[in-house]
């Protein structure tokens, strides 16, 4: 999901379900159908295992590394586009390749994931509420298996003008930053930069840049 192209999204989980449900439905499909380049580019290299998909969307992350073997635990807040994306794995089922999806309509909070059972972490634009607890960014944390990969990927902070214009406060959201702050001596952060983002078409397609953090958890 991508916070910077939202007026502000509620704080309820079940506003928060409904807010994206309407959005979803307001569009015969939201997004581009293709994996996001930054997931295919960090992760082609590793050996597929369990993976969770915060956010999925309408699934072309998650179908993408089904067909590369994972098995895909694939959440989102919206019945619309979990149902969308599963009727997308229908069509492509024979292309898994030995990986699998299950679809799990909830937040990432709410969803109360088993501790360390997820060999890769993948948050592409994430629309994560922040607390003074640092709830979300704990729960990404605590997803991750020992030796696992956390990877998430974001826009760039908006200017203040173009959040006005959008009706979008970015302080209400996780950052990519703020999850690599809390990283100790039993992570090691391997990527983290910003890097040219080519997008033709979806409701992103205007972002040019992406901000990319990838880290491995060492025990």
């Amino acid at each position: 999901m991508h916070t910077n192209d939202t007026a502000r999204e509620p704080q309820e989980p079940d506003a928060i379900g409904d807010f994206w449900d309407q959005r979803y439905a307001g569009n015969e499909t939201l997004w581009s159908g293709r994996p996001n380049a930054a997931l295919v580019s960090e992760t082609h290299h590793l050996r597929p295992g369990r993976a969770l998909d915060v956010g999925c969307g309408e699934g072309a992350d998650a179908l993408w590394l089904a067909a590369q073997g994972w098995d895909v635990t694939a959440l989102d807040v919206s019945r619309v586009a979990l149902e969308r994306a599963a009727r997308q794995a229908d069509l492509v089922r024979a292309d898994l390749v030995g990986g699998t999806v299950r679809w799990l309509h909830a937040g990432l909070v709410e969803a109360a994931l088993p501790a360390a059972s997820f060999d890769l972490v993948s948050a592409q634009y994430p629309a994560l509420l922040r607390t003074d607890e640092n709830i979300a960014e704990r729960a990404l944390l605590d997803a991750v298996a020992p030796g696992g990969v956390l990877l998430i990927v974001h826009h760039p902070t908006p200017t203040a003008a173009e959040a006005a214009a959008h009706g979008f406060d970015p302080d209400l959201y996780v950052s990519p930053a703020q999850v690599a702050a809390l990283l100790d001596d039993t992570w090691r952060i391997e990527v983290d930069e910003t890097r040219p983002r080519h997008v033709a078409t979806g409701a992103g397609a205007h972002h040019t840049e992406d901000v990319v953090v990838r880290a491995r958890r060492l025990h």
